[in-house]
């Protein structure tokens, strides 16, 4: 089984993924992100490396689904690969920050890529506004993400906004991060895991990972 979380830049889905990991025993496939050799010289420059880091994300990105495909375990995975396209390399070219040659050569990338995968089962959308947003992106104290623009971080959420308005690749379960602080109050998780619970009953009919 494949359950995958997505979101905005520090809507929580790292920590997400990890307390229903814990929660339900499933393995974690994180971004990533602290190993990224592209992702402290993109804030800095987005120009120049907008197109090196989403080609990174994208190799790094199939690899994780490739194998979580190939294993009988069940895994819930942080960011899927169709966020790098839709949200992210989309929303750099429209920004001027890569250009047509670039975003066409990257998209044609992706559909090869993606006809060899398989959607999640279950897509966790974690809804934030920007204040939440960068509220908690100031408390993981990242250096690099210093550098991200209040308006980046509003153009991303308005294209993860369309993108899950039509959404239509399997069951999709959206959550309201700002209402539910799933980090530092249990019985939010708890509410969240219920939800959980009600999606995988639907699809599965039991609740054994």
């Amino acid at each position: 089984m494949h359950i995958a979380v997505a979101g905005n830049i520090g809507a929580g889905k790292s920590t997400l993924a990890q307390k229903l990991a814990n929660h339900y025993n499933w393995e974690v496939f994180y971004e990533s992100v602290d190993d990224n050799p592209y992702l402290s010289d993109f804030y800095d420059d987005m120009n120049k490396w907008a197109f090196h880091l989403q080609v990174y994300f994208l190799s790094t990105r199939i690899k994780q689904v490739l194998d979580i495909q190939a294993t009988s375990r069940t895994i819930i995975q942080d960011r899927t690969i169709y966020e790098d396209a839709v949200i992210f390399a989309r929303n750099l070219h429209a920004s001027g920050h890569i250009n047509k040659r670039d975003y066409n050569n990257y998209l044609n990338l992706f559909d090869t890529m993606t006809g060899f995968v398989k959607p999640p089962d279950l897509l966790i959308y974690l809804r934030a506004s920007t204040p939440t947003l960068v509220k908690r992106i100031e408390m993981r104290g990242r250096e690099y993400e210093n550098n991200i623009k209040l308006e980046y971080l509003r153009k991303l959420g308005e294209s993860y906004e369309d993108w899950i308005s039509t959404y239509d690749r399997g069951n999709l379960l959206v959550i309201n991060a700002d209402e539910l602080d799933f980090v530092s109050h249990q019985e939010d998780l708890g509410k969240i895991i219920g939800m959980v619970d009600r999606e995988l009953y639907g699809i599965f009919g039991t609740n054994q990972a």
